[in-house]
């Protein structure tokens, strides 16, 4: 362990810029990275205002935050794919290998996980961090620290657009222009999508979403969006549905947007359980996927990246130095209309 500067949730409500006690002592088949850019959650935000989200209580101080990017500066024995210098970016689930959901290749899944952020385990909103090389990945030159702290939170995107089964030219329709929304339908469309229909009450959100080539906008203040929808699809219905908006109500018409034999992605986590129509989801067969983080998704996301594919720095709404983190979570809580994504910079 090693005293570091970080930001700290002492409790619901509480944050602090101090030092704290970190690992730092790099083992085989580590590397200790030199933190750049971090990325402001939802997530973080909810430990922040809520203090819990499901079984998961802060019950002690944790340093915040996972969506990250920095530089290789120490690398472990046996590590062979990453050298000093290394701009990188992290995956922050970190599974048990030998676990059966590992050896399946659902690591995910796996129970025994540790997630960045997630008590009782510390984040990366601090200086330095070591983490596993095999979940730690290199950007090429023409991907910046911004844009990789973005991976993660685009690889949610990435593995509902897989578990989507996007055939080209398929139709979506996204519920929820939040942040991960957004990056859903960026995703949908970079996996074959002809178009994404993105609903939500925001139009400033909404606007920014519209910027992608292939985004068709509905404000569902001004719009019925079943109708929208119809009118759209002449009258047969979306190839698939992503909810990414969390809301209870989007279940209650959720299957009128779909067309029979479609997809539903549930993406949002409703706060507390719901009804969902199974009568109406048998009568159009509807397939239901489910998403949980991600798995096999950042060497994907960082290609798209880099190729010019997918670009999300218009997302990135504002970026603040670490001395401001309290202020840029406070700014988080507001939940302004015009803001997707805020980031931190640490001091290099």
């Amino acid at each position: 362990m090693a005293k570091a500067r970080a930001l700290v949730l002492e409790r619901q409500h509480e944050l602090a810029i101090r030092d704290i006690d970190l690992p730092m002592e790099v083992g085989p088949g580590q590397v200790k990275i030199k933190i750049h850019t971090v990325g402001v959650c939802g997530s973080d935000v909810h430990y922040y205002t809520h203090g819990r989200i499901g079984p998961f209580v802060v019950r002690e101080p944790m340093v915040l935050g996972h969506e990250a990017a920095g530089t290789v500066v120490e690398v472990g024995a046996g590590v062979t794919n990453l050298k000093v210098g290394d701009r990188v970016c992290m995956e922050p689930g970190v599974p048990d290998p030998n676990s059966r959901a590992s050896r399946l290749g659902l690591y995910n899944v796996d129970p025994a996980v540790t997630f960045w952020a997630t008590p009782p385990v510390h984040g990366v909103l601090t200086p330095y961090v070591v983490h596993p090389a095999d979940y730690t990945f290199r950007l090429p030159d023409n991907v910046s620290f911004a844009e990789g702290a973005m991976v993660e939170p685009f690889a949610v995107g990435m593995q509902a657009a897989a578990k989507a089964r996007i055939a080209p030219g398929d139709t979506a329709v996204v519920l929820g222009a939040g942040p991960i929304g957004t990056m859903v339908a960026i995703a949908a469309l970079a996996g074959g999508c002809a178009r994404a229909i993105v609903a939500d009450l925001a139009q400033p959100k909404l606007d920014i979403a519209a910027r992608y080539q292939g985004v068709i906008p509905v404000n569902i203040r001004e719009k019925n969006l079943v109708q929208e929808v119809s009118r759209l699809t002449d009258g047969w219905g979306a190839d698939i549905v992503f909810e990414c908006s969390g809301s209870a109500k989007a279940w209650e018409t959720i299957f009128d947007l779909l067309r029979p034999a479609g997809t539903i992605v549930a993406v949002g986590l409703p706060v507390a359980p719901i009804p969902v129509d199974i009568s109406a989801a048998s009568t159009k067969e509807a397939r239901i996927e489910s998403v949980f983080r991600y798995a096999h998704q950042y060497d994907r996301a960082i290609a798209l990246f880099a190729s010019g594919r997918v670009d999300l720095k218009p997302l990135i709404s504002e970026t603040f130095a670490f001395e401001d983190s309290i202020k840029a979570f406070d700014r988080a809580v507001e939940a302004r209309p015009t803001d997707v994504k805020l980031q931190i910079v640490l001091p290099q």
